[in-house]
């Protein structure tokens, strides 16, 4: 009884842990995938904080455009020496004591416009800031589309091995009786045996693919290596394969005016414009406006029988303000500002040739991509077509082997033949996949949206 009560007990920690370590693999689809790696990943934590860095730049703008600085100071010592009575403006031998306050303020009138400048310049570079950002949330979709592809071919051509390997398994054993029965000679049995062999080594292989496929996967999303992942089955959604509907004008013309490449290029170009503008208003005067207050208190504590004025009275009546505008006017400072325009008009040419280099480069990718999603679709359908006679032929020609009217190297040619088409089928619809989502992301569809 006793015996049975520990099997009891031990059955059930069996199938306590089994039931945790099955809660313990996820199952994510593509879209949770693309989801995780977005919200897991390093170089969008890295994108966030230049965004937040934009966007104090573009405070920092709004503040000095609009804004004085102000200053305030206060100081206090003793002297011990010789020094200069505030009173009489004499010099006495008296040890002395004085503190004073200072508040200040100024704001620049006119500076070559550098404040309005650097207003367009910080708002452009935090739209661009989105858009990097955006720019990397693709890429990090695409990358995980492409590794998820990847585990899921070497997924499903594993179980293509598992059962091309039950298939040479039973086929030896098939192969093994005939001999016995002198139907097939040994010749044919050592055959079969190395098409068996074979098959096993290609499902190692596969697995081997598989294993590092998953460890991609995982390391594009930032998940934990050591974390069993599985992913659920993709829906490629082929009904609408083969189209050539696309306005590849229209298309091309969308890209050009809001893929991320082309508004960080543009971006680019216009803070150059703005920073040459900048560098030449700079050889104007600059007016400033200036104003603060001062007051000072003083007193000789080692002075006898004198009596010190108030504190606050003294504050009263040593306190003094002041207005001043400041004229500054640009002589000659071994042209540095001349050389800084020379710079900024080769950095604002740089930018107008990365800019129309970036149109260019969009162009031939939009229309690659569409050249690509169309022949991928070509090969999608003779795939479909090729891998449909070869499991047909497969099939016949495991019906004639088992009634020995064909060789065993002919059956493994079959078998060779039909594993191929299947692994180019898959392939193909794989690639297809891929191909048309990018030729969607051209289109204003996002990656994760698909």
């Amino acid at each position: 009884m006793k015996a049975k009560n520990n099997f009891f007990i031990l059955m059930m920690v069996l199938g306590a842990l089994i039931s945790v370590k099955a809660q313990d693999t996820v199952t994510m689809d593509l879209k949770a995938c693309m989801r995780y790696a977005v919200e897991h990943s390093t170089k969008m934590r890295i994108a966030q904080a230049d965004n937040r860095d934009a966007q104090i730049d573009r405070r920092d703008a709004i503040l000095a455009a609009f804004t004085p600085t102000i200053e305030g100071g206060t100081y206090a010592y003793s002297n011990f020496g010789r020094s200069i009575d505030p009173e009489t403006n004499t010099y006495i031998r008296t040890t002395s004591f004085h503190n004073g306050y200072s508040l200040s303020a100024g704001i620049n009138l006119f500076n070559g416009f550098q404040a309005v400048n650097n207003l367009k310049i910080t708002k452009t570079a935090q739209l661009m800031g989105l858009t990097k950002e955006q720019q990397t949330e693709d890429q990090i979709c695409l990358a995980t589309m492409e590794a998820y592809c990847n585990v899921l071919y070497y997924t499903e051509m594993q179980k293509a091995l598992q059962a091309q390997v039950a298939t040479a398994e039973k086929a030896v054993q098939l192969a093994t009786r005939q001999e016995q029965l002198g139907q097939k000679s040994h010749a044919d049995v050592v055959q079969m045996q190395s098409d068996l062999a074979e098959r096993q080594y290609q499902l190692t292989t596969c697995r081997n693919n598989l294993n590092n496929a998953i460890i991609t996967l995982k390391d594009v999303m930032f998940w934990l290596i050591e974390k069993p992942l599985k992913i659920d089955g993709l829906a490629v959604g082929l009904s609408h394969r083969g189209s050539r509907t696309d306005d590849i004008s229209q298309m091309v013309e969308f890209a050009k005016t809001n893929m991320p490449a082309v508004l960080l290029a543009e971006g680019t170009m216009k803070n150059a414009r703005l920073a040459l503008k900048t560098a030449r208003w700079q050889l104007l005067p600059r007016l400033s406006l200036y104003g603060g207050w001062s007051s000072s208190f003083f007193t000789y504590p080692g002075m006898e029988g004198y009596v010190p004025t108030p504190y606050f009275e003294q504050l009263k009546n040593n306190g003094g303000e002041y207005v001043q505008l400041s004229l500054s006017i640009p002589i000659f400072d071994r042209l540095s500002k001349h050389s800084n325009i020379a710079r900024k008009k080769n950095a604002y040419d740089r930018a107008q040739a990365d800019y129309e280099q970036t149109l260019q480069t969009v162009e031939a990718e939009v229309r690659r991509a569409i050249a690509d999603r169309d022949g991928s679709a070509d090969a999608l359908r003779q795939a479909d077509t090729r891998a449909e006679l070869q499991q047909e032929a497969y099939a016949l020609n495991t019906k004639r082997f088992e009634q020995g009217l064909i060789s065993s190297i002919e059956y493994q040619t079959a078998s060779n033949n039909y594993l191929n088409a299947l692994a180019e089928q898959l392939n193909a619809r794989l690639q297809y996949f891929i191909k048309n989502s990018v030729v969607n992301y051209y289109g204003g569809t996002s990656y994760i949206l698909q």
